[in-house]
């Protein structure tokens, strides 16, 4: 009897020290009193929000076809480019350069300071990708690319030409595009860790979020399941808790234990990332919509 009291008193304790970490951890990302303040609701669908250097976010309207810039100097938006080959994911490269899933014609762009934009992705193997959904780029400038397959009104064809919905990646030369995972239903969100040594991958069709290793040469091993819920897109914060979109923000440890919800007063949040001049806001893309969240984390280059 006494041994059941000890396993006991010691299974309740360690509910309760969990539940008040975490609690605790919970509270700490977000500012002291914030909420999501709405930014701007004048568009269709917001989508592949990215940061620069100054945090000026950039993100999309996709059936709009044009990409819109965030002022963290000002809290304005204004239209950055227009046409923009119905892009949907952004990323900003090591060199500053924007790169952008041009679903258009299931391309991978980047476009220069001028706005002039260069296909870096045309097809892989002779056919057209799937419809280039999001991206994340490494400390050498490769870059890893979902390719999920959702049928676009703007497009001629109705079935892929790709057999399967895989993540590739660009070698940093951008002369190799090669496939470093498949066997997904629907891959979508996906984001690295600044010391390149961990990437996520979200494939929303199937409900759940995978960690992978990554090797030297850019390949991926060890393929760990992170959480069984997936994502659209997603980020990372400089504690290494991953943030995961669909129904609000929901934010993981490196752990993949939850330890919070941020509702939104929306149907569908698509993206997140961090923006501002000190990196410290969350910037949340949902429906026809934009938000900030001032948070006590900063977000990751």
């Amino acid at each position: 009897m006494r041994n059941f009291k000890l396993i006991t008193y010691s299974a309740l304790f360690s509910i309760i020290f969990c539940t008040t970490s975490n609690y605790a951890q919970e509270r700490s990302l977000l500012a002291s009193g914030a909420v999501p303040v709405l930014v701007a609701s004048d568009y269709e669908f917001t989508e592949g929000p990215a940061t620069d250097k100054e945090g000026n976010v950039y993100f999309t309207d996709q059936p709009n076809d044009r990409i819109l810039k965030w002022s963290a100097e000002d809290n304005t938006v204004s239209v950055y480019m227009q046409p923009s080959g119905r892009s949907n994911g952004l990323y900003l490269d090591n060199e500053g350069y924007l790169l952008a899933c041009a679903d258009e014609k299931n391309q991978l762009w980047r476009i220069d300071a001028d706005k002039n934009a260069t296909v870096l992705v045309t097809n892989y193997e002779g056919k057209k990708l799937n419809g280039p959904n999001d991206l994340w780029v490494d400390k050498k400038g490769g870059v890893y690319l979902t390719d999920p397959f959702y049928k676009r009104p703007w497009w001629d064809h109705q079935e892929p030409e790709q057999e399967a919905k895989r993540v590739y990646y660009l070698a940093p030369d951008q002369k190799e595009l090669r496939v470093v995972a498949d066997e997904f239903v629907q891959p979508n969100g996906i984001i690295g860790t600044p010391d390149g040594n961990i990437l996520y991958i979200a494939d929303i069709g199937d409900k759940k979020t995978y960690s992978y290793s990554i090797t030297e040469d850019g390949s991926l091993s060890n393929k760990t399941l992170f959480t069984t819920l997936g994502s659209d897109g997603m980020t990372l914060d400089d504690q290494g808790n991953v943030y995961l979109t669909g129904d609000g923000v929901t934010v993981f440890n490196e752990q993949g234990e939850q330890i919070l919800h941020i509702p939104i007063a929306q149907k569908w949040t698509a993206n997140v990332t961090f923006g501002g001049k000190e990196h410290n806001k969350l910037f949340i893309t949902a429906m026809n919509s934009v938000y900030t969240l001032d948070m006590n984390v900063r977000g990751v280059q």
